[in-house]
């Protein structure tokens, strides 16, 4: 079989001759019980950078070994890309968030032998879920794999933003000392209203880091928590997303990118927040919407907004998110740590085995399988496609 792997750049300066640590913590299972990923084997050491294109998350060896034939690239986006023309006999498609190959109608109806798509890492909407249906195309993902790593990033982000954290480094970076200029938009989170849009595994973790901040918690979920929970974590559910948001001073957004969320914050939404309110997105960029945003730090009605997600991916050069006053916006890495990384490769590498094998894989891995949304893409995703409009990332490349 031919597997088509598209993965991000190389680090500009050529991969690390070395690494800041020399081993990763051992960690068995995630919070829920569920196991880690669990390949045969793997042919990588876990900390190494896996996601780009020399990393090939660590699939060479094993896949050429079996006989199958591996094409790795970054070049993914506009006419004649690398990815679309290898795509066109490839038995298998994998791709990642943080440099999604966006699978469109089109694009699988000149890939007749494309049997699976998969997801190393989590959050499949660069796939056309609908289309895939259509196209008996089962679609997988290494669920669970860096849940911890984007709420750890989220936590970062909403300390960073509340006590403008960015501003501060930057004075002191450029060789000044003025604390009035340095504190002038900082506050404490201590006593906040923080509330999650979806409380799955990433909104869940999210809040469960957040407690000990002393703050008030809330979330708005489509399936509600266990009442133990909630009260374990003095939770407030919401039934609407309006409802939750009239009263945070601090939302985070955690939920899939489907056609019931595309949009969700417009000027609308963001105009019943709290005036002076943040947000944090680590969902996916098409949540929000982009002018409605700047419009809202510009007018003062959000206090900043950060995030590492965009669209589309990677997001081009004049994105107005990257001149917004009041951001503390990343590139897509909330989920790519080298922790993680070494995780989706290894749930990478599980799939690649059952499916070679023809056995059964992970229930939580599978979003499309049969024609049908199937295991954690039924509980999770509407049917349908947020992918239009991704042709816009080959405005980065100018």
């Amino acid at each position: 079989m031919k597997i088509l792997c598209v993965l991000y750049d190389d680090p500009k300066d050529g991969m690390p001759g070395s690494y800041a640590l020399n081993e990763l913590p051992k960690i068995d299972t995630y919070p829920d019980g569920m196991t880690l990923p669990n390949p045969k084997a793997i042919d990588f050491n876990p900390g190494e950078l896996l996601g780009c294109v020399s990393g090939e998350l660590g699939l060479r060896k094993f896949l050429e070994d079996r006989g199958h034939t591996l094409v790795v690239t970054s070049d993914k986006d506009g006419e004649n890309s690398q990815a679309d023309k290898e795509l066109v006999d490839a038995d298998i498609v994998i791709s990642q968030p943080f440099w999604p190959y966006y699978l469109t109608r089109e694009k699988m109806e000149k890939a007749p032998k494309l049997k699976m798509a998969i997801t190393a890492g989590i959050g499949s909407d660069h796939v056309d879920l609908q289309a895939a249906m259509d196209h008996k195309i089962d679609v997988v993902e290494v669920t669970y794999c860096n849940s911890i790593s984007v709420s750890e990033h989220i936590v970062m982000m909403i300390l960073s933003l509340v006590r403008d954290y960015h501003n501060q480094h930057a004075i002191a970076k450029s060789g000044g000392w003025n604390i009035a200029d340095a504190v002038k938009r900082s506050y404490d989170v201590e006593g906040m209203h923080i509330g999650t849009v979806a409380a799955g595994r990433i909104g869940l973790a999210a809040l469960r880091r957040m407690q000990p901040f002393d703050v008030h918690l809330h979330y708005h979920d489509r399936h509600r928590l266990p009442e133990s929970v909630e009260q374990e974590l003095n939770l407030s559910f919401h039934e609407t997303v309006e409802s939750m948001v009239a009263v945070c001073d601090v939302v985070t957004i955690n939920c899939p990118l489907h056609p019931e969320t595309e949009n969700l914050f417009d000027e609308t939404m963001i105009n019943k927040m709290k005036k002076g309110a943040y947000i944090v997105n680590t969902a996916r960029g098409k949540i929000c919407n982009k002018e409605a945003i700047a419009a809202a730090l510009e007018s003062g009605q959000l206090s900043g907004y950060a995030g590492d997600v965009w669209f589309p991916q990677p997001a081009p050069n004049d994105h107005i998110w990257r001149t917004m006053p009041h951001h503390g916006m990343t590139p897509h890495t909330s989920g790519t740590s080298l922790t993680a990384q070494a995780r989706y490769a290894a749930g990478t590498r599980e799939i690649l085995e059952c499916f070679f094998d023809n056995q059964a894989i992970r229930d939580e891995y599978l979003i499309v399988q049969n024609g049908e949304l199937a295991g954690v893409g039924a509980h999770s995703y509407s049917k349908g496609s947020a992918t239009s409009g991704s042709e816009e990332a080959a405005e980065y490349k100018k």
